[in-house]
Formats: C-alpha cells, sequence, structure tokens
C-alpha cells in the first residue's frame, strides 16, 4: 500500500466488528451512519473509498460529487443499489461481502421450505387453539422432489450443498456461468427447470431482466405445481401473480423471505389486496428480510470486505 493509504466514508450503520478489521489494515475512515443524502455528496469528493450497505444508493449524481473514488464495498450480497454501468466506466471497482452470509441464507432456504412441506406453522397454529388435525397435516418429504436453483452463485451452491443430505434432486441455472454442475447440483437449462422443478428457488440479482421474472406467464408455463422460495429480492416475483398461482393450485405453496414493496405502511392497493391474500394463507411462509441475517454473518460479511479490500490495495 502507498504511502498515502485510501480514505474510507463508511455511510451506512456496520457491525462494530469492521473496525478492528480496517484498523489492521492502515487505511483511513470515517464512520458516519446517520449521514443524509446532501451531507454525503457534500463530503465525497474528499474520499477514494465509500462503504455502503442497503441504505445508500449509488446514481449518476452521486459518482458526480466524488471525482477521487476509485472503489465500494457493499456488506452485502445484492448490487441492485449500485449503477453498475456508471461504474465501470469510470473504472471504479465494487466488491461485496455476499459470501459472507451464504450459509445463513441457504439455511433460511431449506429451513422454510421444510416448514411449508411439513405444515409446521400450520400445525403449530393450530394445536396452540387446542386443534389436534394429523391428517389434515400430511406432509411430503423433499427427498421425493426436484428442486430447481435459479442463479448458481454463492447463495444457490451453498443451498445446494445443504439439500444435498434430504437425497433431492436439485438442477441449477446460471446464465453467466459455464459447466458449474458440481456433485451437489446438475446443471440445466432455464426451461428445464420451468418444465420439471417441484420446488423453484431463486437466487439471483435485482436487474432489469429479472424483474418480475416470475409472473403469471412464467406460473402458467410450469410444467407441473410447485412451492416458490424467494430469498432473493422481492421484485423478481410478482406478488399479484403468486396469489393468482395459489388460488389456481399452479402454485402449491411460497416461502417469502422479501416482498415487492417491503414498507408494509405504503403498499399500493393491488400489494395490499396481494399482502392480505399471503398473510393469511397456510400455503405461505413470510419472514421480513432475515435469510443472511444471523449473528454469525454480521461478522463474516465484514470479513469478507476487508479481505477483498486488502488484496485491492496489493494489486493497487
Amino acid at each position: 500500500m502507498s504511502a498515502n493509504p485510501p480514505a474510507i466514508l463508511i455511510a451506512d450503520e456496520m457491525h462494530p466488528s469492521l473496525f478492528p478489521m480496517l484498523d489492521e489494515t492502515g487505511v483511513r475512515y470515517t464512520y458516519d451512519p446517520r449521514i443524509k443524502r446532501p451531507e454525503l455528496l457534500a463530503q465525497l469528493a474528499s474520499y477514494e473509498g465509500l462503504f455502503i450497505r442497503s441504505k445508500t444508493k449509488v446514481d449518476a449524481e452521486l459518482l458526480a460529487a466524488a471525482p477521487k473514488l476509485w472503489f465500494i464495498g457493499r456488506a452485502g450480497a445484492g448490487l441492485d443499489l449500485i449503477d453498475l454501468p456508471a461504474t465501470e466506466a469510470r473504472g471504479i471497482r465494487v466488491f461485496h461481502g455476499g459470501e459472507g452470509n451464504r450459509d445463513a441464507v441457504a439455511e433460511q432456504a431449506v429451513g422454510m421450505l421444510l416448514g411449508l412441506l411439513a405444515n409446521i406453522l400450520k400445525a403449530d397454529r393450530e394445536v396452540r387453539k387446542g386443534v389436534w388435525d394429523r391428517e389434515g397435516n400430511r406432509g411430503y418429504e423433499l427427498g421425493s422432489l426436484t428442486v430447481g436453483l435459479i442463479g448458481y452463485g454463492n447463495n444457490g451452491q451453498a443451498t445446494a450443498r445443504r439439500l444435498s443430505g434430504f437425497d433431492c434432486r436439485v438442477l441449477c441455472y446460471d446464465k453467466y456461468r459455464a459447466n458449474y454442475g458440481d456433485a451437489y447440483a446438475r446443471e440445466a437449462s432455464f426451461e428445464q427447470i420451468v418444465a420439471e422443478a417441484d420446488v423453484l428457488s431463486l437466487h439471483i440479482p435485482l436487474t432489469p431482466e429479472t424483474r418480475q421474472l416470475i409472473n403469471d406467464d412464467y406460473i402458467a408455463r410450469a410444467g407441473r405445481p410447485f412451492y416458490l422460495i424467494n430469498i432473493a429480492r422481492g421484485e423478481i416475483v410478482s406478488l399479484a401473480a403468486v396469489v393468482r398461482g395459489l388460488e389456481s393450485g399452479r402454485i402449491r405453496g411460497a416461502a417469502l423471505d422479501v416482498l415487492e414493496n417491503e414498507k408494509l405502511a405504503q403498499l399500493t392497493p393491488e400489494q395490499q389486496a396481494a399482502f392480505d391474500y399471503l398473510r393469511t394463507s397456510d400455503r405461505v411462509v413470510l419472514t421480513p428480510h432475515i435469510a443472511g441475517w444471523t449473528h454469525e454473518s454480521y461478522v463474516r460479511i465484514n470479513e469478507v470486505l476487508v479481505r477483498q479490500l486488502r488484496e485491492l490495495l496489493q494489486t493497487s
């Protein structure tokens, strides 16, 4: 590293484990998690690096205010808050800590799926009310199903490894990779997954191409009724289409950790109608965007982020 180490502005709240790790790298940093957008734009000109989580949007306006910026680190997996074509045009290096929460995401996906297949939440609610209905809660075994993973990066691979213990058939599709099948999942085409999956699990980023990927057309084309797992980004799935799929029986159940609009007090009328159906359905499991949100992953994300920062500084 040069005699003048880069200065980093940390604009979002971070786990305190980050700071001793940064101290060991010798970089300079300012931690200002409550900074507002106007102050951020005014101060960025002094910094070579920017660390964010989920609050800060990196767009053309922000990049124009940061002439010295040459790297951005995101403490998380998704990069949909960052204008990647604009950062690439500027030669700004972008890295993230997605590897740090892959195990937590995978455990959440499998846990939610098992909850659906075995009717665990439904049965729990009934027993608490004094209802002892064994036949009405007869479930399905995961080992009898074909699971289709859309996206086979950090999270998809970690999920496949955990599914291997259930002896289910696992197919995977990733548009941006080649020859990626392994001992845990067999490489397949998108259309094969549409045709053969009993369970569809999403492990892809939000992009213009993936927005509303799961819609009425996808559900109608599916070769068999399926369970849907979304622990990726809410906007990838049309909730209104999911409701129609549940009503028609084309969707057997849905495990949703993310929603199109996660500000529940600001839902549109259509979003509210879909949410009201989902939250009262026994065939739906809902969690508040906590896949990957564990005590362990909070630290591991920072470890991955700082490791990549070190590698970047060593090659710069």
